[in-house]
């Protein structure tokens, strides 16, 4: 079966505020990034227990896959697969994703 990949309103958010804060050095690295996250997405979409379990959550249906310094979090559903979050690996996973659940 294959699962619609649905991003969430936070994730967007996640990557356009990252966007946009890396085009204030470099426009061209910042469409880069953008690229890569998207590349991330659809290999999942593709593949998506490909993923690591996030090791914070210690949860089979929460994955995610690491760009760089950065982790796409998504988790798995029956027919979705939802891109939850894309942070910083210095950020506290746990604030950000306690934090939406609570949404």
């Amino acid at each position: 079966m294959d699962r619609e990949l649905i991003w969430s309103d936070a994730a967007v958010s996640d990557l356009e505020s990252i966007a946009e804060y890396i085009s204030r050095d470099s426009r061209a690295y910042a469409a880069s990034f953008v690229r890569r996250i998207f590349a991330a997405a659809k290999s999942v979409h593709h593949m998506p227990e490909s993923g690591g379990i996030v090791p914070e959550y210690n949860d089979g249906s929460l994955r995610e896959v690491l760009v760089g310094s950065h982790r796409v979090v998504y988790s798995l559903h029956n027919s979705a697969i939802q891109i939850v979050a894309i942070i910083h690996g210095a950020r506290q996973i746990r604030n950000v994703i306690d934090e939406r659940s609570n949404e």
